[in-house]
């Protein structure tokens, strides 16, 4: 079984070395098809107008000089066609509720589904300043992927995981299968003359009870199955 790993922070980010050390659990062969440089925010962007180059790391590691979309799509095309499933992350942020009409790690496994390739985005939802604890990351994604991999996939779906800041030491959290919260990210923006620079801060978000947003920011791992 082939594992495609992806994301939008870039091929040398620490979340997607994370991500291999969880996959690493499972019988299979990773490879890794990643941006060359971090596409955040992106979205499902995908590059048609120029060449996209392509340098092989090794074997299983291949560097993209285009989106997470990008890396999809070239990745089941033309490197590993026999892929079971796509992985995206761990991203180093949230991706919750409107979240992923914005971000690239959701896209990636977005195209995926375009595909009939079932996949799982995931993320690190940050909170505050403090650093993220990748070690920690990677045992919450470790039990994530062993409980969706045991699933039965519906076609024409995928998941999007948002894993909690957790306090060193801290017990496991309870996984929650949720829905996406349907509440906009803040728009909250100072005016300076004639521009606007973007204040709206992630941590006071609205959210709907039970949602996505709600379950991850109360602590535990939030699970969505999203429908194209």
């Amino acid at each position: 079984m082939t594992f495609i790993l992806t994301n939008d922070d870039g091929v040398d980010a620490p979340g997607l070395r994370s991500l291999l050390q969880a996959v690493s659990h499972f019988d299979g062969t990773a490879v890794i098809v990643a941006p060359q440089a971090p596409h955040s925010g992106c979205g499902h962007q995908v590059t048609t107008t120029r060449p996209i180059q392509v340098q092989g790391r090794s074997a299983v590691e291949y560097a993209v000089g285009g989106t997470p979309a990008d890396c999809t799509r070239i990745a089941l095309n033309h490197l590993a066609i026999d892929t079971r499933w796509v992985l995206s992350g761990i991203n180093a942020g949230g991706n919750l509720g409107a979240d992923v009409y914005l971000s690239g790690t959701v896209a990636a496994v977005r195209e995926a589904a375009l595909y009939r390739i079932p996949g799982i985005a995931l993320s690190q939802y940050r909170q505050g300043g403090r650093a993220i604890d990748w070690k920690i990351a990677t045992q919450l994604a470790t039990q994530v992927l062993r409980t969706l991999f045991a699933k039965t996939w519906e076609p024409g779906t995928f998941w999007n995981v948002n894993l909690p800041h957790l306090e060193a030491n801290a017990a496991m959290p309870e996984m929650v299968f949720c829905s996406p919260c349907t509440q906009p990210l803040p728009g909250n923006y100072r005016i300076e003359g004639d521009s606007f620079q973007y204040v709206g801060e992630y941590a006071k978000r609205r959210r709907d009870a039970g949602s996505d947003v709600d379950v991850c920011f109360s602590g535990c791992i939030a699970i969505t199955q999203i429908t194209l």
